[in-house]
């Protein structure tokens, strides 16, 4: 077994081409990942460009006609919360700008799961991917990409990641294997919707003031969720504002709560009941976020948001101004 560790958390393009010059010198025959989401998707990357022609050079792979491939791909998760093993999306990082890809051809084709490989990770790690899990489950139910399907998958993360909390966060057996399952669940959601509002604000923060991104994501749907409840007249889902007001009391009662509004008032306070820190942003670090959102992902979310909403949204998440 050839080993594969030259890559960092948001991880670079580089290092996929050095993982894949390393997979075709080794002439290897499978690819294992085993780590959290920057592993799964430095694999993922690997799979998907090793078939591909030349060396890779100055980001010619981003371009480049993908052929899917058979390589057998194995994914064993060591944090709960990316979900990155049931998706078909990786993130990498070319010249300081975020990279999308996308591909059903790098969905793992075997996920292991071992609620051991939990025990050793710093709790604020814990706290970041759970709330990762959670707000991906949040995000896709509310998604205009929704399907009935998808709702399934995340009512049941919804579910699992409030019941096991507690456990998890205590380190148990059962706690760490009912997260991995979750996440694992809400997983299988985004990958039917994709993300929404909530995680295109998110990848700024954690630039800027070093927030994992499961915190990150948290700190904003913390405050979207509320303010989607009050402004649904914005409705932008084709299927309808009564249908949006219905599908966020749907998400209310997964939570164990009478309608969306109970349901928003739960995720803050679990929020608050995790003591993550709200950092504070200054004029000109607020100018860069309300600048930064990918529009791509606004499209998925159900209400519009136009800059200065997203700037006030920046305000009450970071500062909590009104």
């Amino acid at each position: 077994m050839i080993g594969f560790r030259d890559f960092q958390s948001n991880p670079l393009y580089e290092s996929v081409v050095k993982g894949v010059e390393l997979f075709r010198e080794e002439k290897c025959d499978s690819i294992m990942a085993v780590g959290g989401g920057s592993a799964m998707d430095v694999a993922k990357c690997i799979k998907l460009y090793s078939g591909c022609s030349g060396d890779g050079a100055e980001g010619s792979w981003l371009n480049a006609e993908i052929v899917p491939n058979s390589i057998p791909f194995i994914a064993m998760p060591t944090t709960a919360g990316t979900g990155s093993e049931a998706t078909r999306y990786a993130v990498i990082y070319h010249n300081d700008a975020k990279q999308s890809i996308t591909s059903e051809s790098i969905i793992p084709g075997i996920v292991l799961m071992d609620p051991n490989a939990l025990k050793t990770l710093p709790l604020y790690q814990k706290k970041a991917t759970m709330m990762d899990a959670l707000c991906h489950a949040i995000e896709s139910f509310w998604s205009v990409n929704s399907t009935d399907q998808s709702k399934e998958y995340s009512r049941a993360a919804i579910q699992a990641v409030l019941k096991h909390m507690n456990g998890y966060l205590a380190n148990t057996e059962d706690g760490n294997a009912g997260m991995l399952k979750a996440a694992h669940t809400a997983g299988q959601a985004i990958n039917i919707t994709q993300t929404t509002a909530g995680h295109a604000m998110c990848y700024k923060i954690t630039s800027l003031f070093r927030s994992a991104h499961g915190h990150a994501a948290i700190l904003c749907d913390r405050v979207l969720f509320p303010w989607m409840v009050e402004n649904t007249d914005k409705c932008i889902d084709p299927r309808g504002e009564e249908y949006l007001r219905a599908t966020l009391d749907e998400i209310g009662h997964a939570m164990g709560c009478e309608d969306a509004k109970a349901g928003a008032d739960k995720l803050k306070s679990i929020f608050d009941e995790l003591g993550l820190e709200v950092p504070t942003a200054s004029a000109e670090q607020f100018e860069i976020l309300k600048n930064s959102v990918n529009p791509v992902r606004l499209k998925n979310h159900p209400i519009a948001l136009d800059v200065d909403t997203i700037d006030s949204l920046y305000h009450t998440i970071l500062n909590g101004e009104s």
